[in-house]
């Protein structure tokens, strides 16, 4: 009997079992409501076993719908790289590239300017590039490779490192006449700072390289778009920290002066990461490589 269970029933189940709806299945599955529930109906009466409680408001599963979930989920993702590894043209590199990228000058000028010299270079690839700087799951959000800033921990990810990237504390020269030198980063708790995601910055003491100071700011301006915190400290409205690449000219022109250089910042590496445990497919390896040449 279980040998005759229809294999599209487990992914019925398990993608309800995931959205916790049966109308949100069936609209992921482009079939109706009622032939989901069909489709649930004749997996527990093959298997024997009540794998879901329904009520008209309530759905959950049972502690044995939940150990069947569990192990289903993991096996149909098997089956899925399974199937992306044989139909994959091991000759050809193309296919669909799903890419998350932080916005800003590194996502929209250096990153989009390298994926549109990738796609030159191999025109049967489609690339979707995503602007967004929130924490993903790779799987869950289906991205084949996401770019970010910052040291990564996540033990699911791989991280490729791309480069290390210099930061620097500026303002512009109206807002240190208005508002004073600084000679400590004690003292940024008294200024107007403008802010990204990040409000603890840390700088490397110059008497000790051994010893550091961590200022907790509070920005006037909160934006995690680079280009607008460098408009607005450009106008006199307060101090930022940002990568230098994304203010070079700025810098070059006095438009925006360093402040503090003599304490250091540690430099942020940016990364490409991907998942460890998925296929990859020929497109995504000359991805990588192709980015990897790139950078280095």
């Amino acid at each position: 009997m279980l040998n005759q269970i229809n294999l599209a029933d487990i992914r019925s189940f398990v993608l309800i079992a995931q959205l916790g709806n049966f109308t949100k299945a069936a609209d992921a599955l482009a079939v109706s409501r009622s032939h989901v529930s069909r489709q649930i109906t004749a997996l527990e009466k093959q298997m024997g076993v009540t794998l879901l409680t329904r009520t008209t408001r309530t759905l959950r599963l049972t502690q044995a719908g939940e150990r069947f979930y569990r192990q289903c989920e993991t096996a149909l993702h098997q089956i899925d790289q399974a199937l992306i590894a044989a139909i994959d043209d091991t000759e050809q590199v193309q296919g669909l590239l799903r890419v998350n990228c932080v916005g800003g000058y590194l996502g929209e000028e250096v990153i989009a300017a390298a994926i549109a010299d990738f796609l030159s270079l191999h025109p049967q690839v489609t690339i979707d590039l995503d602007f967004s700087s929130h924490r993903i799951d790779l799987i869950d959000d289906q991205f084949d490779i996401a770019f970010r800033m910052g040291n990564l921990e996540d033990a699911g990810f791989v991280a490729k490192h791309l480069m290390d990237i210099d930061m620097v504390t500026l303002a512009s020269p109206e807002y240190v006449t208005n508002y004073g030198e600084l000679t400590h980063p004690k003292q940024l708790q008294q200024h107007r700072t403008l802010t990204g995601s990040v409000t603890k910055w840390s700088f490397v003491d110059p008497e000790s390289t051994n010893k550091s100071v961590e200022i907790h700011v509070k920005g006037k301006l909160t934006c995690k778009n680079g280009r607008a915190l460098i408009k607005a400290a450009k106008m006199g409205n307060g101090i930022i920290r940002v990568p230098k690449v994304y203010c070079e000219k700025e810098i070059e022109s006095g438009e925006l002066i360093e402040l503090m250089p003599e304490w250091k910042i540690a430099s942020v590496p940016f990364s490409a990461i991907f998942h460890k445990d998925r296929y990859q497919p020929k497109r995504l390896r000359s991805f990588l490589d192709f980015m990897r040449h790139r950078f280095h």
